[in-house]
């Protein structure tokens, strides 16, 4: 590396810096000057992150232009990272080239970055979660799309505060979303395309059934999730939409919720991070896996690449 990237320095240098600094993180994630930039962008969070699942063709894009034209019309700052299938003979993201998003590209204030879900079907490559983690620090909400299918809707859990789960009316996404484990992932749902009135009316109703069962549209702590229906094409609902997340937000700030949500994500990312690495035995010999206050996962895990290195 020629020179050390600081967060002041991405900030004085807006999105050229910020795209310079990704690029840094893709080809030179161990180097001592990256792992210095992620610790303190660790240290240093001011975004909300938003994660958004769903099927395909479920509206996930659409949705992102309507959140993204909200949140920039309250003066935030906003950054977004739209996780592509993969293609299995360059590596890059397949939907990277198509334009996806209608955002002026001189606003400083909106950073839109697509990224491949690399060899994990629908999952999130562990360059996703560095990216989430540096934008954090820079802007006021990281909005994070995934494919929508594979293990995205799960994977996304362990790098969003507020993770959205989208459905389709009359498309069956309903009955998709009862299946185990699903309806426990969301913390807001949103039915789109709602001037598909009575579908959408339809598909809310099911959606609510769905999380009544077993009590998943309240996690335990006080949360109810709810069931919105958003035309994004008329902007119908972002509004509500939005507050949601808002409150969403103020909740998990609330008893120190958020602080104990990232800390075992960080250490959910350690781990996977050394098993992708050195395999199960590498889990074993690194023993001790988590974290203290304070410490970052991407310096605990240079740590460990000293101890294994010969493994």
């Amino acid at each position: 590396m020629n020179s050390a990237i600081t967060l002041d320095s991405i900030r004085a240098g807006g999105k050229a810096a910020l795209a310079r600094a990704l690029a840094r993180l893709e080809q030179s994630p161990d180097a001592p000057e990256t792992v210095a930039l992620l610790d303190a962008a660790y240290d240093a969070p001011t975004a909300q992150v938003v994660g958004m699942t769903g099927p395909p063709g479920v509206g996930k894009s659409t949705l992102m232009n309507a959140l993204i034209a909200n949140w920039r019309g309250r003066g935030r700052r906003v950054a977004c990272i739209a996780v592509d299938p993969s293609s299995r003979r360059s590596g890059g993201a397949l939907l990277g080239d198509r334009t996806r998003l209608s955002t002026d590209p001189e606003d400083q204030g909106i950073f839109v970055r697509s990224m491949a879900a690399r060899d994990r079907l629908g999952g999130l490559a562990a360059l996703t979660v560095s990216s989430m983690v540096l934008m954090r620090a820079l802007y006021d909400v990281v909005l994070i799309e995934t494919v929508g299918v594979g293990q995205s809707e799960t994977d996304v859990v362990g790098v969003a505060d507020t993770v959205l789960f989208c459905v389709q009316p009359g498309s069956g996404d309903s009955l998709q979303f009862m299946k185990a484990g699903i309806a426990e992932i969301p913390h807001v749902v949103v039915v789109t395309k709602a001037d598909m009135e009575k579908e959408a009316r339809r598909a809310r109703a099911d959606v609510l059934g769905a999380l009544s069962l077993g009590g998943a549209g309240d996690d335990g702590g006080g949360w109810t999730v709810p069931v919105l229906m958003v035309s994004s094409a008329r902007r119908d609902g972002i509004d509500d939409l939005v507050t949601a997340i808002d409150e969403h937000g103020a909740f998990l700030a609330q008893e120190g919720r958020l602080a104990a949500a990232r800390h075992a994500q960080a250490e959910n990312w350690l781990e996977e991070a050394v098993r992708e690495r050195w395999g199960r035995e590498g889990v074993r010999r690194a023993g001790d896996l988590t974290l203290a206050d304070g410490i970052s996962p991407f310096g605990r895990l240079a740590q460990l690449r000293e101890r294994l290195h010969i493994f």
